[in-house]
């Protein structure tokens, strides 16, 4: 399993604290600055993972995302001080796994990234996260042992949060998945699907939020 994770941003300060972290965390980071570098760098080193700033000289991280999307399924972890919803939800469409806003904690980002990992490098067959089973097949989630009583769409929603979790779906991309017949519904449909499926896993579990907002973006399914 490749530990490399290559950390693409041009503030010294910040990008060695962050390299610091990782490689305190058990992994083998690699800083650049200038984002015209990281394209022949991913093809020669082949990054378990990148953290991609989206302010940089040379190429933007938007623009490196793009162009690392047109051969590479490297995990992205796109980090910005940019926070308009057009700035997340392009960053998302472009292949980017995650965000995360500065300021921000190192700690959390080390979190991210071995959230990242788990769930996209080889690994022992596991639930989507722990307590929780989602049988596709009979329509049937059950959560602590118990059976979660859930709509068709609800069962679809959660499903899908369950596929990937610790990754950021926006409203866009669970609507897309959550209607058979394709009706056309608003964004406000998804936060109500959402608002009834906390109020039942938290029948369950009332002691944690399972579904995580992100402001501007959408929603994810925490990995425990």
């Amino acid at each position: 399993m490749s530990t490399r994770i290559l950390i693409v941003e041009d503030e010294p300060q910040l990008a060695n604290l962050l390299a610091d972290y990782l490689t305190n965390a058990g992994y083998e980071p690699h800083i650049l600055a200038d984002g015209r570098e990281v394209v022949p760098w991913v093809k020669a080193q082949s990054p378990a993972l990148i953290v991609l700033d989206l302010m940089l000289p040379g190429e933007d991280g938007m623009s490196v995302c793009r162009a690392l999307r047109a051969f590479s399924d490297v995990p992205i972890v796109m980090v910005t001080a940019r926070v308009e919803e057009i700035d997340r939800l392009l960053g998302l469409e472009l292949g980017a796994d995650d965000y995360i806003c500065k300021p921000f904690s190192p700690r959390e980002v080390v979190a991210r990234v071995k959230a990242i990992l788990r769930r996209t490098q080889p690994g022992p067959a596991r639930p989507a996260t722990d307590g929780l089973a989602i049988d596709e097949a009979g329509y049937r989630a059950v959560l602590d042992g118990q059976a979660l009583d859930l709509t068709p769409v609800e069962f679809r929603l959660l499903a899908n949060l369950a596929s990937q979790p610790g990754r950021v779906f926006s409203r866009a991309q669970l609507l897309d998945r959550l209607y058979d017949d394709h009706r056309v519904v608003t964004d406000r449909t998804v936060d109500a699907h959402i608002k009834n499926l906390r109020r039942k896993m938290a029948a369950v579990r009332g002691d944690q939020e399972l579904i995580r907002s992100v402001y501007g973006v959408g929603y994810r399914l925490e990995t425990l």
